[in-house]
């Protein structure tokens, strides 16, 4: 729960600019990535929604050794997850946004946690996802959550990388040919052109 507050914190503890107006600033906005949202929160109502009452483990009959294991996993994979989503909200500044959008400053953002993952705010978002499903949920709920989260992640991804795509072009994927788009290391989610 203290992670889910430190989550929660990087949003509304953020330094909000004192002007910037959609409708000057805006030079592009691409309200499809609210769908994407959608289908995220509704993995996350399925994780928090079915939760384990007299059962003291993810996989009920583990033992000590799992529910300890289990138990250190969750705290770490939160606690890197925070850690993302607070870096990648400082990193941004006054470009981030709940919506899919470039400014006309925009500039595109490869340091901080940038470097390790194009989309560090999803992965943190995920991290806790994870986090609390270990921590409290249903085996077949955090499943359910997991690929609920992961379409609509990968939905999201694809309108606003068609938005970086058209603003910065060769820069953008060059940068998506190094850096993975959610997990470090790992190159799931397709970022072809025609996807977008």
């Amino acid at each position: 729960m203290l992670c889910w507050f430190g989550f929660l914190a990087a949003f509304v503890m953020r330094k909000w600019p004192a002007s910037l107006p959609a409708d000057k600033s805006e030079k592009t906005r691409d309200n499809r990535a609210r769908l994407g949202m959608l289908i995220e929160a509704l993995g996350f109502a399925v994780v928090w929604m079915f939760q384990r009452h007299n059962e003291p483990l993810l996989f009920p009959g583990g033992g000590l050794y799992l529910a300890t294991l289990l138990s250190a996993a969750a705290i770490l994979i939160a606690v890197f997850s925070v850690w993302m989503v607070i870096a990648a909200v400082r990193t941004l500044g006054k470009q981030w946004a709940v919506a899919a959008r470039v400014l006309e400053s925009h500039e595109l953002i490869t340091g901080g946690p940038y470097h390790i993952v194009r989309n560090p705010i999803y992965t943190g978002m995920f991290g806790m996802l994870i986090a609390t499903g270990i921590a409290a949920s249903q085996w077949w709920a955090v499943v359910l959550g997991i690929v609920l989260f992961w379409y609509g992640t990968q939905f999201r991804i694809s309108v606003e990388e068609k938005l970086l795509r058209e603003a910065f072009g060769e820069k953008f994927d060059q940068y998506a040919r190094e850096v993975p788009p959610l997990i470090p290391g790992v190159r799931m989610i397709s970022t072809s052109r025609s996807r977008h």
